[in-house]
Parts: structure tokens; C-alpha cells; sequence
């Protein structure tokens, strides 16, 4: 017969006293606990701080947000002259107005890559899962991106895969994971390079001890066929050494001495928090001088709708 708790246990207050000053030896009325290992108060401290960063990045974010317009409007009317509709321009007016519309264009990806971060950050990002062809998902991605890997000297090579048949996922959230890597290869791939764009079916095999129960659990399932497709984006660049295939991933993450310190370092760690709202990873096989090539999977059969919201836990 199972013991009672009356028989087992000390005396409700007795217990709750001990468990009290076990914990914070701190008098009534102190603010802090003099104790620098008192738990209690580390809690309390990393509470402020949370608060502190939520307060932090939602005013940032409502900052970023108010220079979108203006920086809209100064982008509008910098292409109108351009267009030399208003009047024709010279060599040197031409060559003005195209590096105040490269510094726009840059500004403008800076203030929408904060904007997404926050957004990611606080969880309010959701997902919208509806059938699509990932094929015609990624040519249109490489079509926005093909003009300006022209300007770069650079080669970006796509090819349909007619094993991808149409499934459920977020397109909007592929095209912009997509984008961040193309942009990340074609910022730090020298002139003369090429950059290669792939997608196929794939057999996600990882295994996890979640749920053994539960015989759907998709990651403990013998599979015959694939439960997945994987995107990876491969370039000719210089590579990234092993000690940093993680730490790129990382929020304001910039490569220690690079020639190509034009971001903020937002791209991929946008990339990484919108791959593990859609259920899957994302990771990096690189060696230095022989190139990058960022791959992430995601599954056929999309998140229940209880994780719809973006969890910003990593992915690794």
C-alpha cells in the first residue's frame, strides 16, 4: 500500500520555512540577497534584463520601422531621375545617383532584416503552410537575385527537379531563407565565381527520444521514402574554418577578419529561426578555400498548428 504523504513528509510549514531559507537567505525588506549564489536572486536579476532587452528591441523595431517610408520615398525619387524623365544627366550625375541608390538599397535590406529579427525575436512571426511547387518557388528566387550576381562577375545556376512533387510549406518563408544564403554567397564569392542553388527529396533520418510512445513520431519511424526535401546553396568561395560552422548561425555574427563586413549580420540567423519554424535545421559543410555549401531540410508534412508561432530556440 503507498505510503501517505501525512507519513512521509515533515510538517507543511515546518518544510515550506526550511525550503525558504534554503533557497534566499535574505531578510524582509533587502532588496537584494547578500548571498551571490542565491538563485532566487540571479532569477530575479535575469528577469530584469529579459525585460529590459524586450523593451530594448521593441523600440529599436518601431524605429526601424518609422524610416521605412521616408527611405521609400528617397529610393523613388532617386530611380526617377535615373529614368532621366525630369532631364537628362551626365557621367558624373549617373554615377552619383547610382551609389545613392546602392546605399538606399543596402539600408533598406539593413532596416528589414532588424525588422524581421525583432519580429522572430518576440515570437510573432507565423507561419502560413499551404501546397506549393518548390521548384517554381526557388527559379523565382534566383530570378530576383540573377541581375545583381550579373553585376558581380558572378554565376548562379539553378536546375528544376522533376522528383519534387508539390507539398505543403511556407513559401514566402523558403524564398526569404533562400535569399539570405544566395546573399550571403554572393557577398563574400569573388568575381569569377559561382554559386549553385539545388533541391531535392531526402530521407530525414534523425532520431529522437521524444514521444517513444507515440508511433508517428516521425523522426523514429523506419523510413522507405523520403519525408523531406533539402535546399542547398554551394559557392566557390573562400570557405569558413570548423571552429565557426555554428557560430555563424548566431545573432550580430560577423566572420573575424573579413573583407566583407557590409551587414549586420542578421542573414542567417533569420535563416536559422525561420527553418525551425517550418520543423526542420539548417547547417553548414565548409572547408577553408574550398567554398561553402548551406543546406536545410524541411518536412513533407508541415508543423501541427500548436507551433505555428516561431520558436527562436536554435535549430543545430
Amino acid at each position: 500500500m503507498a505510503a501517505t504523504p501525512e507519513k512521509t513528509c515533515l510538517p507543511q510549514e515546518k518544510q515550506s520555512k526550511a525550503g525558504y531559507s534554503d533557497i534566499c537567505p535574505s531578510k524582509p525588506g533587502q532588496t537584494h540577497c547578500p548571498d551571490p549564489n542565491c538563485s532566487q536572486d540571479l532569477l530575479q536579476q535575469f528577469n530584469q534584463l529579459q525585460e529590459r532587452f524586450q523593451r530594448t528591441t521593441n523600440a529599436l523595431a518601431s524605429a526601424a520601422h518609422d524610416l521605412k517610408t521616408p527611405l521609400a520615398i528617397l529610393n523613388g525619387y532617386v530611380e526617377l531621375l535615373q529614368s532621366e524623365k525630369l532631364g537628362g544627366l551626365n557621367d558624373r550625375q549617373r554615377e552619383i545617383l547610382g551609389d545613392m541608390r546602392t546605399s538606399g538599397q543596402r539600408l533598406q535590406r539593413f532596416i528589414q532584416d532588424f525588422l524581421s529579427f525583432s519580429v522572430l525575436e518576440i515570437g510573432e512571426m507565423k507561419m502560413h503552410f499551404e501546397p506549393a511547387d518548390l521548384n517554381t518557388c526557388l527559379s523565382e528566387v534566383c530570378r530576383l537575385w540573377s541581375h545583381s550576381f550579373q553585376e558581380k562577375g558572378l554565376a548562379l545556376y539553378f536546375l528544376a527537379n522533376e522528383k519534387l512533387t508539390e507539398f505543403v510549406f511556407d513559401v514566402a518563408k523558403v524564398q526569404r531563407v533562400v535569399s539570405n544564403l544566395l546573399e550571403n554567397a554572393s557577398k563574400f564569392t569573388p568575381a569569377g565565381g559561382t554559386v549553385w542553388l539545388h533541391a531535392e527529396p531526402y530521407m530525414w533520418e534523425r532520431r529522437s527520444a521524444a514521444n517513444p510512445e507515440n508511433p508517428l513520431e516521425r523522426r523514429r519511424q523506419t523510413i522507405s521514402h523520403p519525408n523531406s526535401v533539402k535546399v542547398s546553396v554551394s559557392d566557390t568561395g573562400p570557405g569558413i574554418p570548423a571552429e565557426y560552422h555554428i557560430e555563424v548561425f548566431d545573432d550580430f555574427f560577423q566572420m573575424p577578419q573579413s573583407d566583407s563586413q557590409s551587414g549586420m549580420g542578421l542573414g542567417l540567423a533569420i535563416a536559422r529561426r525561420l527553418v525551425a519554424g517550418m520543423g526542420g535545421k539548417i547547417w553548414l559543410e565548409s572547408d577553408p578555400g574550398a567554398g561553402c555549401k548551406f543546406s536545410f531540410i524541411i518536412p513533407l508534412l508541415p508543423p501541427s498548428a500548436s507551433n505555428d508561432l516561431i520558436n527562436p530556440g536554435k535549430s543545430k
